[in-house]
């Protein structure tokens, strides 16, 4: 490809709304173009590298063993209604109707369409394990997109689903697919954590999240410093502490003590008043399960994990009580609540809340406080469990080493399903016996156009994008700096040509440009590798090269180039660990 023929607009600016890294520069170096809010244009280079990703992804999939289809975008009504999810997925499900009056959806996911199909076509346990897989266009309509690519509204998805006899099967395809992962985001050169994770609307019994580590990302992970856990905050367990299973051993507390704490209502402002540290007290949340009141203590300096408390209890939608609500149960305004005689009838608590006694507790009373409250003496607690966020004063709940708090974002997630999906929508098979049994389904996720955006989240720097070989639109970039001398660009000419036998992706820039103009443009667009053959070098017999990751630059000979490139390329791959 020559720069002359291709269409890389490239802005010296960012636009107005762009808010992170990415957008800013996959905008700048002319890869994106916003069409409207959260849906954008694919230009020429930005296509490039989607597809490069894909055929990464497409290569590991066939390799895992899964057969590639393609699925409607557009899905009826009647399959989500029979799932259940018309109306729990919420409004990111766009619902339109045809000219009948017929309900329909843009897929944001192919679970009921997959599983409407493998009903209809497997029959026997001798065509299972099956696994189908696709690389499609998605559309979920985010109440707020943002960050270009990062969190559109439209975006390319690879999703496969697994179907197998029972369980000991679903683990193998589940596991299968997981080493497949870790070797697509080996080979696309980047940094990553596979974590345990919750497994949201999709729903399912297990799953991990894949995680591009960069500072920008918007999750974040809890990794051990000693051994292999690692956990999304949301699903990161906190180990029970000494004396959580009792408290024999702990000291006599003497009675409950009311004390007043006026205008007081938050955990700051009572512990200052009362000359405690936060740690003293328990904080008694109010929220609603599925409609019904129910109550989280956790300690004053913890913060409760609604997903834990979510999957706790099993519900389907769980959000904070409104003030008028907390009134209700507690007699009081929000900032007194407290277990004691508490008017909900579901009380749970954190299991570290049994490693200590005499707490301090909201009173159920305008302006007052308890002192010398014992959960298991003066509390109706219906379980004690992990709900709390994890801290990195925590330990590893796998082998007690410190844990360490770091940043990523997901580009892809594995799902063990089980018969979430296969039993309301009535997928069996026949099995040896003759006897009719529901599939065991798993379904595994990569946001494919999101890799992209997350790539330059992770691999920038102030020039621009700094894209992994395998990622880039283009791996080199040969930069002629004098294409209207004619043995300057012929031997440019020579040079592309080698590179090209070579089975190197290269663009000549055989623009009519100043050097700086494309020098600034190479580095924008992020090249990993860059040649420039200019007149001078060309008079000392060497071509210069850089490499965009390090900025090293070396001095490569005209004569023997072929075989001093392909020595310099495997060097620069192997910085990548490629």
């Amino acid at each position: 490809m020559r720069w002359s023929n291709c269409y890389i607009p490239t802005l010296k600016e960012a636009p107005a709304d762009a808010e992170v890294v990415s957008h800013k520069l996959l905008t700048r170096a002319g890869m994106i173009r916003k069409l409207t809010s959260g849906i954008y244009i694919y230009m020429p280079l930005g296509l490039k590298a989607i597809e490069k990703t894909a055929a990464i992804v497409r290569e590991e999939m066939n390799r895992a063993g899964a057969l590639e289809l393609s699925m409607p975008m557009v899905q009826p009504a009647d399959l989500w209604q029979e799932s259940g999810r018309w109306e729990f997925y919420g409004k990111e499900l766009l619902r339109f109707q045809d000219r009948n009056g017929r309900d329909y959806c843009l897929g944001p996911t192919h679970e009921e369409v997959i599983t409407d199909l493998v009903r209809g076509e497997v029959r026997s346990y001798r065509q299972l394990p099956i696994n189908l897989y696709q690389i499609q266009t998605k559309f979920r309509d985010e109440i707020r997109p943002r960050f270009g690519l990062m969190r559109g509204r439209e975006f390319i998805m690879k999703d496969a689903y697994s179907f197998d006899r029972d369980e000991a099967g679903a683990d193998k395809s589940y596991w299968a697919m997981y080493e497949a992962y870790q070797q697509v985001f080996k080979r696309l050169g980047l940094r990553f954590r596979a974590v345990e994770a919750d497994s949201g609307s999709i729903g399912g019994s297990f799953s991990h999240e894949f995680m591009v580590l960069a500072d920008t990302g918007e999750d974040t992970i809890a990794a051990c410093t000693g051994c292999q856990y690692a956990a999304n905050v949301e699903r990161a367990e906190v180990a029970a502490p000494p004396l959580s299973g009792g408290t024999a051993t702990l000291p006599a507390v003497g009675a409950i003590e009311e004390v007043p704490t006026p205008g007081k209502h938050t955990v700051e402002e009572v512990c200052a008043f009362l000359g405690v540290p936060q740690s003293a007290l328990v904080k008694t949340l109010i929220l609603v399960a599925d409609g019904k009141p129910v109550a989280a203590l956790v300690r004053g300096d913890r913060e409760l994990n609604d997903v834990k408390l979510k999957n706790l209890l099993k519900c389907d939608e769980l959000e904070l009580a409104a003030p008028e609500l907390v009134q209700q149960v507690t007699g009081a305004p929000v900032g007194f609540a407290g277990p004691v005689g508490l008017n909900v009838e579901r009380v749970f608590a954190d299991h570290e809340l049994l490693a200590s006694d005499g707490w301090i507790t909201g009173a159920n009373k305008g302006d007052t406080h308890l002192r010398n409250v014992s959960l298991p003496r003066d509390a109706k607690v219906e379980r004690y469990a992990d709900l709390r966020v994890i801290t990195p004063a925590d330990a590893c709940p796998r082998c007690g080493q410190p844990i360490e708090l770091t940043r990523g974002i997901e580009v892809g997630h594995v799902f063990k399903l089980g018969t979430k999906y296969s039993e309301p929508l009535k997928c069996t098979f026949l099995d040896e016996d003759g006897k009719e049994k529901v599939m065991i389904m798993g379904c595994y996720g990569i946001g494919v156009s999101r890799v992209v955006a997350s790539c330059i989240e992770q691999n920038h720097d102030a020039d621009g994008i700094v894209f992994p070989p395998p990622i880039a639109p283009f791996e080199a970039v040969l930069c002629c700096l004098d294409p209207k001398n004619g043995e300057t660009l012929g031997k440019a000419e020579e040079f592309y040509a080698e590179l090209k036998a070579q089975g190197v992706d290269v663009i000549l820039d055989d623009r009519d440009e100043r050097p700086g103009v494309k020098f600034k443009d190479a580095d924008l667009v992020g090249m990993p590798l860059q040649l420039v053959v200019g007149g001078k070098g060309l008079a000392r017999g060497i071509v210069e090269a850089k490499d965009r990751r390090t900025g090293e630059k070396t001095e490569l000979p005209v004569e023997g180039f072929a075989e001093a490139f392909r020595t310099w390329r495997a060097a620069v791959r192997a910085g990548w660990g490629l």
